[in-house]
């Protein structure tokens, strides 16, 4: 009987394996990152045009990076390129932010309750920390606009992630990626706005319903909140028609 030879050793590395190994955060990836969150914590405001070159000096990257992360967002409708090939922030009409408006209250009023449902300690601190830090700045006498509605986004997220629904969370950023720079309108409005604007009242009801796990009353509030902002934007004649 003829002796079978054993299997020569071709075994190559699954692919699973191989994308451990070479995983890494490209530039371009780095780049998306941070506009993406200049959207969504309003840093950019509808109409406000974008030089890649000037991004790329900031970021200190090359021009590649910078537009292989536009592009992206182009893709998704966040950024637009004008027919000069200047890119620039979308700007809003009445129409489409309402729909935007219903949809995130369905959705973000939902986040609220799970997130009364599900929150952790560390949720809990991490919210109260922001509704502190977005406070003071409402009471300062010389707020800084940009540190607020920073902190209001980061205070808003932070009661999404406590759902512990990285899919929920995924999309309520992609909502907050077309509404982010709309909030100009509204907390960047005058220091007088961000003061009595109502913002601070209603955050202080959300965070105060998910420590005590009552997720009707954290809807309600992030409901007001949502409400009290779109009212007032819409008020600002600021929309295109």
């Amino acid at each position: 009987m003829s002796k079978l030879s054993s299997p020569r050793n071709t075994e190559t590395p699954s692919a699973i394996a191989q994308i451990g190994r070479l995983e890494r955060v490209t530039l371009g990836e780095r780049v998306h990152t941070e506009l993406r969150e200049l959207l969504m914590s309003g840093e950019l405001a509808p109409g406000q045009k974008m030089s890649l070159r000037s991004v790329a000096e900031t970021l200190g990257v090359s021009m590649m990076p910078v537009r292989e992360a536009v592009a992206r967002l182009v893709a998704d409708q966040s950024l637009e390129v004008l027919p000069n090939r200047a890119v620039r922030v979308p700007l809003m009409t009445r129409s489409r932010f309402r729909e935007l408006t219903i949809v995130r209250l369905a959705v973000e009023g939902f986040a609220a309750e799970e997130a009364a449902r599900s929150r952790t300690q560390a949720d809990l601190e991490a919210m109260q920390n922001y509704e502190d830090a977005f406070l003071a700045e409402a009471r300062s006498s010389n707020p800084q606009a940009d540190r607020a509605v920073r902190t209001n986004k980061e205070l808003h997220f932070a009661v999404y992630r406590a759902t512990g629904l990285p899919t929920l969370v995924g999309i309520i950023e992609g909502l907050w990626l077309k509404i982010g720079p709309v909030l100009n309108f509204d907390l960047k409005a005058s220091p007088e706005r961000l003061r009595t604007g109502g913002a601070t009242e209603h955050h202080r009801r959300l965070v105060a319903a998910v420590n005590v796990g009552d997720g009707a009353a954290a809807r309600k509030a992030l409901i007001d909140d949502i409400e009290g902002a779109a009212s007032f934007i819409e008020s600002t004649g600021r929309l295109q028609d």
